[in-house]
């Protein structure tokens, strides 16, 4: 499934109610209980963070994977894993270099920081909006990092949403939701 009809197609899970309140302020908990066409929307909304609000070791969380998996009961014990102080990721750091660059390394519980990324602003690959891309196309990585691609966007103060996406010849395809909390 491409990243149009992931965020906006029938590959829908039912734990929420669809689309968001947009007078609702989202938390942390209340994206973890959203679907992907509520996660759509919210990151829909969002806005290009200020890198240097990213600076430092905010905490990460998944939030639902796309397709069978992603759905009740297939995803309700991988929900709660995610949830836990051990699972294995933990965030992403970020070091702001000037208000559009930057660089970030994602933390792993046991392992410690793998998988060094670069950031900059960018036309998303959702909606062609911008949003803060997480480059993985650095030489150090393995080629399966290097596939990835993530996106990221404010939606309330100190919390911000990405999809994660995997790198195909035809276009990014949507794997899953994070969020980052500072």
């Amino acid at each position: 499934m491409d990243v149009a009809s992931a965020t906006h197609g029938s590959d829908v899970s039912e734990r929420s109610s669809g689309a968001p309140d947009a007078r609702s302020v989202p938390t942390l908990e209340l994206l973890a209980r959203s679907d992907v066409d509520a996660l759509g929307g919210w990151y829909a909304r969002g806005t290009v963070p200020r890198l240097a609000d990213l600076d430092g070791s905010p905490r990460g969380r998944m939030l639902t994977l796309v397709g069978p998996l992603g759905r009740p009961p297939a995803f309700d014990p991988l929900r709660r894993f995610a949830r836990s102080r051990v699972f294995p990721w933990a965030g992403k750091s970020f070091s702001s270099s000037s208000d559009e660059r930057g660089r970030g390394i994602n933390r792993v519980r046991v392992l410690g920081d793998l998988f060094a990324f670069e950031t900059h602003v960018a036309p998303s690959a959702v909606d062609a909006r911008p949003c803060l891309f997480l480059d993985y196309d650095l030489p150090d990585n393995p080629w399966f990092i290097r596939r990835i691609h993530d996106e990221l966007r404010q939606i309330s103060p100190g919390l911000f949403l990405g999809p994660a996406m995997w790198k195909t010849k035809r276009a990014p395809r949507l794997v899953l939701y994070f969020a980052i909390a500072t």
